[in-house]
């Protein structure tokens, strides 16, 4: 392993020094069973991005022939401003700076950001906020009118177009993250006369995993779990994930659908409906949810039942928009 690579997944008395205090020999069955706990305190897709972020920049120093580990403040400082000039905007430079911190951590060492000369840090990443003159581009919400169109846009009743259109149609209406879409399984499903009672067991805003309910009506327009149980039913799935990829030629496969194959589903079938696939994401139907519900009127509480935000300043931001023209103040006389 090269110098600058910060060990693998497992906690040994060489990677984690500050995890072993001085004088005790913890057994192999112990030191297994801490690390398993630390690395539960994230999420696995967290520290997924984490690795991605730290090999990337233990490559940009081994170009350079500086040291990843431990890395001096001002040496982080210039690989954070050479990702904010390739484009990286805040909240992912951001991230790359928490791996680089994870992984110092992991080995012993403090944050970077921590040292007494890290303030360079914290005054880099203000200038990179500052210097982000442009608003982020939002991708367009699936509204039910889109979503119509996406469904219409998906034709015979395989199993590829049984699970687009439930991942789709249901996916809309459970405003769900394209993260809690994928983790879903059939226990996490109990079915009502009314609809449906989907346990959430973890989310962004639910780490430790306390869990939610959110319910999911039959609907009149369009019917999400005519779409889901089309899909379960043909596909006779009866327990584990709920969504799931396909090897070559259409077969089943048993795993679990990434949370990235829900955007490129959402993109697919938007290009197959005449839309621009570039306006659209996974998140696009957890924001038509949010977006349509606030056009039709319903109560912010209802809809924050539904979405789950924990900032109500987020959720009324899109309410905001959906609602931009109801009683303007211009309307008597302009």
């Amino acid at each position: 392993m090269h110098p600058n690579e910060p060990g693998d997944a497992r906690l040994d008395q060489s990677d984690s020094p500050a995890l072993i205090p001085t004088g005790l020999l913890p057994t192999p069955n112990e030191i297994a069973a801490a690390r398993a706990y630390v690395d539960a305190s994230r999420a696995a897709s967290t520290l997924r991005g984490y690795m991605t972020d730290w090999r990337q920049f233990a490559r940009w120093c081994r170009d350079r022939g500086g040291d990843a580990l431990p890395a001096s403040p001002a040496l982080v400082a210039v690989y954070l401003a050479s990702l904010a000039d390739r484009g990286l905007a805040p909240p992912s430079v951001a991230r790359a700076l928490a791996a680089i911190g994870h992984a110092h951590k992991r080995a012993g060492h403090p944050p970077p950001h921590r040292a007494a000369d890290g303030t360079i840090i914290a005054d880099a990443l203000a200038g990179i906020r500052r210097a982000r003159t442009t608003s982020p581009g939002r991708k367009d919400a699936a509204d039910a009118d889109i979503v119509m169109q996406l469904l219409w846009s998906i034709s015979g009743n395989d199993l590829p177009a049984l699970r687009d259109r439930a991942l789709l149609a249901f996916g809309m209406a459970l405003a769900a993250r394209r993260s809690e879409l994928v983790a879903l399984d059939v226990a996490d499903l109990a079915w009502e006369p009314k609809g449906v009672r989907v346990t959430i067991r973890r989310s962004k805003t639910d780490q430790e995993g306390q869990g939610v309910a959110v319910a999911v009506p039959e609907g009149r327009r369009l019917t999400p779990l005519v779409h889901l149980r089309a899909w379960l039913d043909t596909a006779g799935i009866t327990e584990g994930p709920i969504f799931r990829p396909f090897w070559k030629g259409g077969r089943l496969r048993p795993a679990r659908l990434s949370d990235h194959a829900v955007a490129r589903i959402v993109q697919a079938r938007a290009a197959a409906a005449g839309l621009d696939p570039a306006r659209f994401a996974g998140h696009s139907l957890r924001a038509g949810f949010v977006t349509e519900a606030a056009r039709s009127g319903a109560d912010i509480w209802k809809i924050q039942q539904v979405s789950r935000h924990k900032s109500m300043q987020v959720l009324s931001g899109y309410v905001r928009d959906a609602r931009l023209f109801d009683d303007h103040a211009g309307t008597p006389f302009l």
